[in-house]
């Protein structure tokens, strides 16, 4: 278990323990996409990733950093989707129990997913407050041992392990597109983008509706989310207090999209790339299309976070 920031060594052991258990994922280009905005455009493609995103590669990480003697009870976590179908899947593969605090509002697709993996799912009312005293009466109910969706060195370690594996297939990028909620996959990339690219400008894309982080950085403190309204359902959370330093001094900027923006991306990247991506990994894509970062004539780097859409909750 890692005590304090991730170092170079720390992410290449995280990308040995997790290799049995992740794909190693696909980075795609679009000739046409590249024509359209004037730069070579490369995805890292985690909506190919095992459990549909890259929290696959934190959690499984996270649950194997775990002594044995700390998994007994099994593992808990609260999440909106992504991590929660990622930890129920851990505790699948390591034949122990997962329990997961939800929101009520969950995307379907998501909670189908929890179930399938074997989770025990616990529901709540949508707030972060309720997200957590949930957890702690499912902890004290069970002994479980939690492990944090964002806010863990180990799950950083393990998000970081998607750009290591990017900037040893692609050279010299230039520029690198993150979406941000809590700031683990941030986070896990601006790290990797220091240790294994070169003068690589990570920049961090945030729904305007859900813009904590873009705030928090301007004023040097965290400012929590309050009442975030966006399609975007997976970057909904405020940012971690173990993510946020590495945010400060790794990142070197953060802009906001609009909701139809966003909608957008999704539908070009469809359109032309024939690959389903879900609303929080079209932030980074909508970032491109409002002119919110100068990319012409540059390498750019996409961080595709994950695939799982609930088609009853998008029109185009």
């Amino acid at each position: 278990m890692l005590h304090s920031l991730p170092d170079k060594s720390d992410i290449e052991k995280a990308y040995e323990r997790i290799g049995a258990y992740v794909h190693h994922t696909p980075v795609l280009s679009s000739k046409s996409l590249n024509k359209l905005f004037g730069a070579d455009l490369y995805f890292k493609c985690e909506n190919f990733q095992k459990a549909g995103s890259f929290k696959s590669r934190g959690a499984i990480n996270a649950a194997l950093a775990l002594p044995s003697s700390l998994t007994i009870n099994g593992i808990a976590t609260h999440s909106s989707g992504n991590f929660a179908q990622a930890l129920a899947r851990a505790a699948n593969i390591l034949n122990i129990p997962s329990y997961i605090v939800m929101p009520e509002n969950a995307p379907k697709v998501k909670v189908e997913a929890v179930e399938g993996y074997g989770g025990e799912i616990t529901f709540c009312e949508p707030t972060l407050a309720a997200r957590e005293k949930t957890l702690e009466k499912v902890v004290e109910r069970t002994k479980a041992s939690v492990i944090h969706p964002y806010d863990d060195y180990d799950i950083i370690a393990g998000q970081a392990t998607a750009t290591l594996e990017f900037c040893h297939e692609i050279d010299n990028l230039n520029i690198l597109l993150c979406p941000v909620g809590g700031g683990g996959l941030l986070s896990g990339t601006a790290l990797s983008a220091s240790y294994f690219g070169k003068n690589i400008s990570v920049i961090a894309c945030e729904p305007k509706g859900a813009d904590d982080a873009y705030r928090s950085l301007k004023a040097g403190k965290i400012l929590p989310s309050v009442n975030p309204v966006t399609i975007a359902d997976g970057l909904l959370t405020s940012l971690g207090e173990k993510n946020f330093p590495i945010i400060q001094k790794y990142v070197d900027d953060i802009v906001t999209v609009s909701e139809d923006a966003i909608k957008y991306a999704m539908k070009l990247i469809f359109e032309r790339m024939k690959i389903v991506i879900e609303p929080s990994s079209a932030v980074p894509v909508a970032a491109i299309i409002e002119n919110k970062i100068k990319i012409s004539d540059r390498k750019v780097g996409i961080i595709i976070s994950g695939g799982n859409v609930d088609l009853a909750k998008i029109s185009f």
